[in-house]
């Protein structure tokens, strides 16, 4: 049975991708993300079956949430092994965004997907680094004041990943609205069909 790389995540609106970007340089040997790879993650879900990934679609369905009012708020990096591995943007709220992510995984948890045990932190990737990227320490420099106008999330979506040649692909299946009105998280899949017709992609 093919299987399907998940995780629901909020897209910014182009101008603030377009700033994003304009700031994604100066890092030697840095995996830079393109405009179709930028977006906060609120759940990563992993590899399921297609029964699971229908499930999925269809628990968000019942997602009821306010759209956020949010800004860029500097950047930062993780670390892994005490290595720089990922260099990302922070996003603010973090209270309304963690909310968010909370809601996103309550539903996930009714169809048998295991709660999320990481820490939460509201963040888009601009690079992903190895080894010999760097250094790092001059790009945080430069760009801690990074900050854009206020935007709005208006929409989580939920996307399957597909890796192919210069990194991975994201495809959206679903869109669910975020607003204040009890019938606003009516999901408008993109196509039923979608899950179950993709082949499988690799891990």
């Amino acid at each position: 049975m093919s299987s399907h790389r998940l995780f629901v995540a909020l897209r910014p609106p182009r101008p603030v991708r377009d700033l994003l970007r304009a700031a994604m340089h100066g890092i030697s040997a840095a995996r830079w993300q393109d405009d179709e790879q930028l977006h906060l993650t609120l759940r990563f879900i992993g590899e399921v079956d297609r029964h699971r990934a229908e499930d999925i679609a269809a628990a968000l369905g019942a997602l009821h949430a306010p759209a956020i009012t949010a800004r860029i708020a500097g950047v930062g990096m993780f670390e892994r092994k005490g290595w720089p591995h990922t260099v990302w943007a922070g996003v603010e709220p973090a209270a309304a965004l963690a909310a968010l992510h909370r809601k996103v995984d309550q539903l996930l948890a009714r169809v048998g997907v295991p709660s999320e045990t990481r820490a939460f932190v509201p963040h888009i990737t601009l690079a992903r680094l190895n080894r010999s990227a760097g250094p790092v320490a001059p790009f945080l420099a430069q760009h801690g004041d990074l900050a854009s106008s206020p935007f709005a999330f208006t929409r989580v979506i939920l996307y399957e990943s597909e890796m192919g040649h210069g990194g991975s692909r994201y495809h959206p299946v679903a869109r669910y609205p975020l607003e204040c009105s009890a019938t606003s998280a009516a999901a408008t899949a993109l196509t039923s069909s979608h899950v179950a017709a993709k082949p499988s992609s690799a891990p």
